[in-house]
């Protein structure tokens, strides 16, 4: 079995469940040695580093609340202590919360591009600097095909998820010619929890008629991770529900 990515080590943002999860456990069996993110529910990260473990990598947990502004810097200062420097981030911390339109209020409008933008700006820019001292890293976004046919979930989410693609372009464009790419991967209709509590989501509003896997997903987020010569692209991971 080839191991395109041994011995590099990620740090995969809410990877104690669902998207997150699935892309922490593919970048193992990749050959990567992963730091799974948690805000709560530690047990889940505990049981996902100790699947990496039975694959023989490396493997950490880490927690914090990426919401918060300060949060970024003692998180990747606790994973390079356990197990080195990040050389592939991806950014699938988020939350969705469905809201219909009247009903989305600022705290709420807050709270979501705390959570799905503002972290993956922060982590970003605390990781970039040892990436290019190492002049290899990858920077992965997981956003959404809402942020461009605005979804099933509201106006707030669907932002927080273009606003990822907006912050990917940027860091391609400047971090190319370091080594670094920049890429998003835009699921839609997943099989996760989030999908679980929108009574909008239905397997029949994708071409392919039923939703997708996590594992489908992570699939694509370890072939970004493994080229070099991509960068700048949103990859739509939608089951055929192509934006117009």
């Amino acid at each position: 079995m080839t191991e395109p990515l041994r011995d590099r080590v990620a740090l995969v943002t809410g990877g104690n469940r669902g998207i997150g999860r699935a892309t922490a456990l593919a970048l193992g069996r990749a050959g990567a040695h992963v730091a799974v993110h948690c805000r709560e529910h530690q047990e889940e990260a505990e049981q996902v580093a100790d699947a990496l473990r039975a694959l023989g990598r490396r493997a950490a947990v880490v927690r914090a609340d990426l919401a918060s502004a300060d949060a970024a810097g003692p998180l990747l200062a606790s994973v390079h202590a356990l197990l080195g420097p990040v050389e592939i981030l991806v950014n699938n911390a988020g939350v969705a919360t469905p809201r219909r339109l009247e009903e989305v209020d600022l705290a709420l409008w807050e709270e979501t591009l705390a959570v799905n933008l503002r972290s993956a700006f922060l982590v970003s820019q605390a990781v970039i600097p040892s990436m290019r001292q190492r002049r290899f890293g990858r920077l992965i976004f997981v956003s959404s095909t809402a942020a461009q046919v605005g979804g099933i979930v509201g106006p707030h989410y669907a932002a927080s998820k273009a606003g990822l693609l907006g912050l990917m372009h940027a860091y391609a464009s400047q971090l190319a010619s370091e080594g670094i790419t920049a890429n998003a991967v835009a699921p839609a209709l997943v099989e996760t929890e989030m999908l679980k509590g929108n009574a909008k989501a239905r397997p029949g509003a994708l071409p392919v008629g039923r939703f997708g896997r996590p594992a489908e997903v992570a699939e694509v987020i370890v072939a970004v991770a493994c080229n070099g010569f991509l960068t700048g692209q949103t990859l739509q991971v939608n089951g055929g529900l192509y934006p117009t």
